[in-house]
């Protein structure tokens, strides 16, 4: 099995939060009690789990309508499911717990080989970028200034907001210490109120981040761009299952309403993806950084 990259400073149990998509209102629940009970007994149930980029809350908040309206268009009943930090996700991974997954560049390649996770959907025109931010009023002016500084990533194996910047650092030789804080919204607070001086991000959560944090900030490096997220179904879902879900999300920006239910999440819709479409983070061979 490949090695996923770890910090002990990130790797606190924690409990999977999931939310019902189905009618009525969200009820958060852990994995320990029974599962909500589904829409009907001919509705299949799946568990569709988010990267916890940001909180729980509001990752519910900005993934539930969209689930509930590709539940409808596809016939299933999709749970949204996520985890308390990106170390417990990439467990959950490992497991094969989710059914279907949201995962970074990076987790797509890892498991796909080790867990058998297959891409069915990624973002429409968009490539991921990785970001590091400093506050405005901060004399750091470029990457070139960040040599011997603690700067503050969500995760050790957070694709573009902690892999791409550290091989970019590393390459330069900095020397920076990394401080893992748990999500990409912790790192914009914790550079905000000046407890740390730099963070990792990306374009898309730092552009969500609301404007009395994101104001007080400004980007001093972007990435150049790359295949971005994964939407992958794990080989115990039936292939007829991962059409329809397939074939929902695609036509979801062309349904009444449906950016509406993107706009969120700022993507402009999903296209069909393979395998194949990740082989420019694979290039990367980031696995031993």
């Amino acid at each position: 099995m490949r090695r996923l990259i770890f910090s002990n400073q990130v790797l606190a149990l924690g409990l999977g939060v999931l939310f019902s998509c189905g009618g009525g209102s969200p009820e958060a629940e852990t994995r320990a009690p029974a599962a909500p009970s589904s829409p009907g007994a001919d509705v299949p149930t799946y568990t569709f789990s988010i990267v916890p980029q940001q909180s729980a809350k509001k990752s519910a908040d900005q993934w539930m309508p969209l689930l509930a309206a590709v539940s409808e268009a596809a016939g299933v009943h999709l749970r949204f499911v996520t985890e308390r930090d990106i170390p417990e996700f990439e467990r959950s991974l490992r497991e094969g717990k989710p059914d279907i997954a949201y995962m970074n560049p990076y987790h797509y390649e890892v498991f796909h080989a080790d867990t058998g996770y297959g891409a069915l959907a990624r973002a429409k025109d968009k490539r991921i970028k990785g970001i590091l931010v400093a506050r405005k009023d901060s004399d750091i002016e470029g990457i070139e200034d960040l040599a011997g500084l603690e700067v503050a990533f969500p995760a050790p194996a957070a694709f573009a907001a902690t892999l791409l910047p550290r091989a970019e650092l590393a390459r330069r030789e900095l020397g920076v210490t990394p401080r893992f804080v748990s999500s990409h919204d912790s790192v914009y607070r914790n550079v905000a109120s000046g407890t740390l001086p730099v963070g990792g991000g990306v374009v898309r959560t730092f552009n969500a981040m609301p404007p009395d944090v994101s104001d007080q900030l400004r980007v001093i490096w972007t990435s150049e761009g790359f295949t971005p997220h994964a939407i992958a179904a794990h080989p115990r879902v039936p292939s007829e299952v991962v059409e329809r879900v397939q074939a929902a999300l695609m036509g979801l920006h062309e349904t009444p309403g449906g950016m509406g239910l993107l706009d969120p999440i700022k993507l402009k819709g999903f296209e069909r993806a393979e395998d194949s479409d990740w082989d420019d983070v694979r290039a990367l061979g980031l696995e031993g950084l």
